[in-house]
């Protein structure tokens, strides 16, 4: 009956020990990301007004010659600078976010789960990087170009700085979450969400999505939406295209 009551009382304290273990990893961990940000938010801070500078040309080159970028609040000038600052430092930091979730669940992981999920956060960072950009150099450009190409010829347009940070913030999150649309058909198809053979017989449907979400995430005009509707279709192709060699190379192993 002793020995009973002791193994029981063992079991708890171990389960209690664990719990204790992981929740100081885990605070430790959170510690180490927070200490990275700020070191990536110091860094940058006497760069702030540069940053926001480079962030503005595309606008700048589409606004009107009489035209010009207005402050709304008093604190505008300051603030926006900084909030750009911020959503950077976030951004730079996600490769360190990634290796330390990866390094936290590392010892409950077999060895092929390790590198697919290694596999899985390089391939995600790579393809968020690449839709940000893609946001900035393309898509920013064409959006601005839009709206600003639609305004009557009586009113000139005065963007708001903190409205324009936000806008941009918000465009470049959303094509970086386009992006990853690759790396979401390889794992509907890995862990057997759908099957390869039945997405490739649905692609009609898919590009008809496609172009659906394209009317609602660009400025109403053909141009912008057939651009948009066509690269999420050759971004789902290519997820096709990667799911394919990842089940011959799981076949083969």
């Amino acid at each position: 009956m002793h020995n009973s009551q002791d193994m029981a009382s063992k079991n708890t304290a171990a389960k209690d020990h664990g719990f204790v273990f992981y929740f100081s990893e885990i605070r430790r961990h959170l510690i180490h990301i927070v200490i990275f940000f700020a070191i990536i938010f110091i860094a940058l801070a006497p760069f702030s007004k540069h940053l926001y500078n480079f962030l503005t040309i595309p606008l700048q080159a589409k606004l009107p010659l009489n035209s010009h970028m207005i402050a709304t609040d008093i604190t505008s000038t300051f603030v926006a600078p900084f909030k750009l600052i911020f959503f950077i430092s976030f951004i730079a930091l996600i490769p360190f976010i990634f290796y330390k979730i990866y390094y936290f669940l590392n010892t409950a992981l077999y060895k092929n789960e390790k590198k697919a999920l290694q596999i899985f956060f390089v391939v995600s960072v790579v393809l968020f990087y690449l839709g940000v950009l893609v946001g900035y150099i393309f898509v920013l450009p064409q959006v601005l170009n839009f709206f600003l190409g639609i305004a009557p010829d009586a009113v000139t347009p005065m963007t708001d700085i903190n409205k324009y940070l936000m806008f941009c913030i918000k465009l470049f999150i959303v094509i970086g979450f386009i992006f990853q649309l690759p790396l979401m058909t390889v794992l509907a198809i890995y862990f057997n969400m759908i099957e390869l053979d039945k997405l490739k017989q649905k692609r009609r449907f898919v590009i008809v999505a496609c172009f659906f979400i394209a009317m609602f995430i660009t400025p109403p005009d053909i141009f912008s939406m057939a651009v948009a509707g066509s690269f999420m279709y050759l971004l789902f192709e290519l997820g096709l295209l990667l799911a394919s060699l990842f089940t011959k190379r799981h076949n083969v192993n």
